[in-house]
């Protein structure tokens, strides 16, 4: 017997991939937990749980996250049929809960300290994380024949520094800050931009937009940004306006392998 209603999932990280997991999770009927950090900078805010941090709930598609004080608080919050979630950049929460899986989606490329002898079932999405080693199973995000691919020993595909080709165009759609400094936003998500238009400033320098299309992801109003830090993303596909208000076709196929993961490992393990 499974027990999917008693099993403790906690996720690290409730930006819009690992939100696309999240949702497929507490949908089965997981108890889901997620942790974040104090000032998440996700930019398509518009799907990525990690907003409740500064808004207090967040709902996308119709499931709810809501900020947790404490850890005597996630218990009333799944009684609401909501989705806990937590301030803890370091996981110490883990070791106090005893989850039965624990899934790394911070995509920070890097593996900031998830490791096997946190909880039975442990899941990395995409690089950073060795499967076999650090994790029992790696989860890859690379766009293309293998997205989505459960991979139980060795590294998915390295990063490459460069997003996703959208009708030819990679690079170009992603926009960094051009200084340090706190950001002022002039544009919205969703609003249809025109290249060099201004969307946004960084202490009074102009943040232009790269190419025209569909303002996809836009930092948080107010965020304090390092130079050359991701602030922004524009599809250039103006029929996808609709879409920067639900979860994208990426993370539903990761959330859709983190699910699998979570189910084969438990009949594997027999938990």
């Amino acid at each position: 017997m499974l027990e999917i209603n008693k099993t403790l999932v906690i996720v690290r990280g409730g930006g819009d991939i690992a939100t696309g997991s999240i949702q497929k999770l507490y949908r089965a009927g997981f108890k889901v937990l997620v942790l974040e950090t104090e000032k998440p900078s996700a930019i398509r805010r518009e799907v990525a749980f990690c907003e409740a941090i500064y808004e207090k709930e967040m709902t996308i598609e119709g499931v709810t996250a809501k900020l947790c004080n404490s850890i005597e608080d996630i218990e009333k919050v799944w009684n609401e049929k909501k989705i806990p979630i937590l301030i803890d950049s370091t996981g110490e929460s883990i070791y106090k809960l005893k989850p039965q899986v624990v899934i790394d989606g911070i995509l920070a490329k890097k593996n900031y300290g998830t490791n096997r002898e946190m909880a039975s079932i442990t899941i990395g999405l995409g690089p950073g994380f060795t499967a076999g080693e650090d994790v029992d199973v790696v989860i890859e995000t690379m766009r293309g024949h293998n997205l989505g691919k459960l991979i139980f020993e060795g590294k998915p595909m390295a990063n490459t520094g460069i997003p996703g080709i959208i009708k030819g165009i990679g690079k170009e759609r992603v926009i960094y800050s051009p200084c340090a400094g706190v950001v002022k936003n002039i544009c919205k998500i969703g609003d249809m931009v025109e290249k060099n238009q201004v969307i946004a400033t960084v202490d009074g320098v102009d943040v232009l937009a790269t190419i025209s299309g569909v303002l996809r992801g836009l930092i948080r109003e107010g965020y304090e940004v390092p130079e050359k830090f991701k602030m922004a993303d524009i599809d250039p596909r103006e029929e996808e306006q609709a879409n920067c208000f639900t979860i994208s076709d990426k993370a539903r196929a990761i959330g859709g392998a983190v699910l699998e993961a979570v189910l084969y490992l438990k009949n594997e393990k027999n938990i």
